[in-house]
């Protein structure tokens, strides 16, 4: 037992002493795992913070540290990555954190004479970013039950799983605000096991993919030009109440998703191509032959047209340099800023301090030579405002500003407060500035008489 308590005592030092020396945070990670793997007397997180001033959360990250994969943490003791990307990487499942390593760096290929690209690391935010958009998994959404242990045995259930954002907030707190999975192999067993269980014990489900290409011979799974999928909301008017998808027939019934995107949702289908709402048959034409010869040369021109579009696209596309140059921003911008209309333009106008006189050029004129003149850096701003007023014009407004809010990490909720703070203090200033009304002074006169 004193040897025991020796080893612990040792350790809580070393771990002491990591504090007030700089090392690696991978030595201090493994430090905190020394104590932690004591058998007697045990050691927890929150004594550990308490020992070395640090909050629980702080030593639980660091612990992660220790679960990194050989590739990055080769990169980590090289300085190829700060210890944010390290922290964030750790939090993920061995086989996905080679994957995340190179989503920490862009590719420069500017004023490479080796034919090598530059690696630039990006900062912290695009990682996270990059995680939440690809690696994490809203439960939420989760077709299976969450609940459900056995489901896929050796995982267990999610309820209590140190995977899941939700269940161990100490680790995940600045990953996501949902509740999520971060390893997309077990959620995706969990959906495949799932699919499994819902055939197995309904033989007669309809199965069905989301995506057109034919499946392999022999397959059950209809593929989506072969069933109509039955809206589940109620039409919103009798137009929308006339569409084949807003209709039940006798041979609607459940479906599956074993394939695509939705897997293991179940929906109401109709795939019987004998029926007659849902897959009508087809009038045939009987064309003569002009008919026919004019429908050809439509065909023609039309594939004529389609390729001559894609090849000059494509040229396009081959002439765009790897980093855009200052006359590859300005032609996008001058286009982009061409199909706003005057409200929206003078929205980006203004906030570069551009307004037009009565006996000026027209706004649009006077924007693109201030566009000529502007740096790289501007004219990349303004890319992505125009951008986002030319995607409103077609889309609700809000939602396209806050998903690019959300985007490039802008607290659009904490602006709209601190705009009604301001235009409520300025009209309590307005009304504190409101003369009194004076009394007429026949009225005063009359009262004193009085």
């Amino acid at each position: 037992m004193r040897c025991l308590v020796q080893a612990y005592s040792d350790g809580v030092q070393a771990g002491l002493d990591l504090q007030r020396r700089d090392v690696h945070p991978l030595e201090e990670a493994r430090s905190f795992k020394g104590l932690l793997d004591l058998e007697e007397p045990r050691y927890s997180i929150e004594q550990i913070a308490a020992k070395i001033g640090k909050p629980p959360a702080y030593v639980a990250t660091r612990l992660k540290l220790t679960e990194l994969a050989e590739v990055v943490v080769e990169e980590f003791y090289r300085e190829e990555i700060g210890v944010g990307h390290a922290l964030l990487l750790a939090k993920l499942p061995l086989n996905k954190q080679e994957e995340a390593l190179k989503a920490c760096f862009r590719e420069d290929w500017s004023g490479s004479s080796d034919r090598k690209a530059k690696r630039i690391l990006l900062p912290v935010r695009n990682l996270q970013t990059w995680i939440e958009q690809n690696i994490l998994l809203v439960l939420k959404d989760a077709p299976f039950d969450k609940k459900d242990a056995y489901l896929v045995a050796i995982a267990g259930s999610c309820v209590d799983c140190p995977k899941r954002t939700g269940h161990n907030k100490l680790l995940f707190s600045d990953l996501g605000k949902q509740d999520a999975c971060s390893d997309p192999s077990c959620y995706q067993a969990k959906v495949d096991a799932h699919v499994a269980n819902a055939i197995a014990a309904k033989p007669t489900l309809v199965q069905i993919s989301t995506g057109y290409t034919k499946p392999q011979e022999g397959s059950a799974i209809v593929p989506r030009g072969k069933y109509v999928a039955i809206a589940s909301e109620k039409p919103k008017d009798k137009e929308q109440a006339q569409r084949p998808q807003y209709k039940s027939c006798r041979f609607t019934t459940e479906a599956i998703i074993a394939d695509g995107h939705g897997k293991g949702e179940v929906h109401k289908v109709c795939a019987n191509p004998a029926c007659p709402i849902h897959h009508p048959k087809k009038q045939s034409h009987n064309a003569d032959a002009s008919f026919k010869t004019d429908q050809e040369r439509q065909r023609r021109e039309a594939a004529i047209a389609n390729t001559t579009g894609r090849r000059i696209l494509a040229a396009i596309a081959d002439a765009v340099p790897v980093r855009l140059m200052k006359r590859d921003l300005l032609f996008i911008a001058e286009r982009l800023a061409s199909l706003l209309d005057e409200n929206r333009l003078s929205i980006v106008a203004r906030r570069y301090g551009i307004k037009k006189a009565k006996d000026s050029d027209s706004l649009g004129k006077l924007f693109v030579a201030y566009l000529r003149r502007a740096e790289e850096s501007v004219l990349g701003s303004v890319l992505v405002e125009t951008t986002i007023l030319y995607i409103s014009i077609r889309h609700n407004p809000v939602q396209v500003l806050h998903e690019a809010a959300a985007a490039y990490k802008v607290d659009a909720d904490a602006i709209a407060l601190k705009v009604k703070q301001e235009f409520a203090a300025k009209k309590k200033m307005n009304a504190a500035k409101k003369p009194v009304a004076k009394t007429p002074l026949k009225a005063v006169q009359k009262a004193k008489a009085a």
